[in-house]
């Protein structure tokens, strides 16, 4: 094995490993939108009103409490509005296997990374934009702002290492 070849090895393994992080994250967030209502009561239960936290951090325990309440109200009354929760999972999930053609052929498929970076990207126009329709405090705004501006960065790192990749790999298409 050659020196270009030990190197694109050593990418490929790399660019792995950081879309394997991203998708197992990606996971994540999605599981974790089907037991909404469970989550909220706990986190409710640790950092909402009348909890040492939400002493320390009246808005945010307030905040956390309704939303609390919002949720345990909604679905009392009108359970199939979950749905919408469910879908939103689903979507993490979708998202998430496609990363299966960059992980099995990086080069040719760095598309996805780019469709995953611009994803990223429009987190943040959308939280400025519906987050003050809706009622979002700024600061939830910014939180949810972060997981674009953190997940991006992997991807970024992937790419770059991708396009490293298609420097050593003459023949395949360079649409990098």
């Amino acid at each position: 094995m050659d020196a270009r070849e030990l190197e694109s090895k050593r990418l490929r393994g790399r660019v792995r490993l950081i879309l394997g992080a991203f998708v197992v994250a990606l996971v994540l967030s999605g599981i974790t939108a089907f037991p909404l209502v469970h989550e909220l009561r706990l986190l409710d239960h640790w950092l909402g009103e009348g909890t040492a936290w939400g002493a320390r951090l009246p808005a945010l325990g307030r905040w956390i409490s309704l939303v609390d309440r919002g949720l345990l109200e909604t679905n009392a009354a009108y359970p199939f509005i979950q749905y919408g929760s469910d879908w939103l999972a689903f979507a993490h999930l979708v998202i998430a296997t496609a990363f299966w053609g960059p992980w099995k052929d990086p080069v040719r498929n760095a598309w996805v990374i780019d469709f995953g970076m611009i994803a990223c990207a429009s987190i943040i126009p959308l939280a400025f934009i519906c987050g003050p329709i809706r009622g979002i405090p700024l600061y939830w705004s910014l939180i949810d702002c972060s997981f674009g501006v953190i997940g991006v960065i992997p991807l970024w790192l992937a790419r770059r290492d991708v396009r490293r990749m298609s420097v050593l790999q003459p023949g395949l298409q360079k649409s990098i």
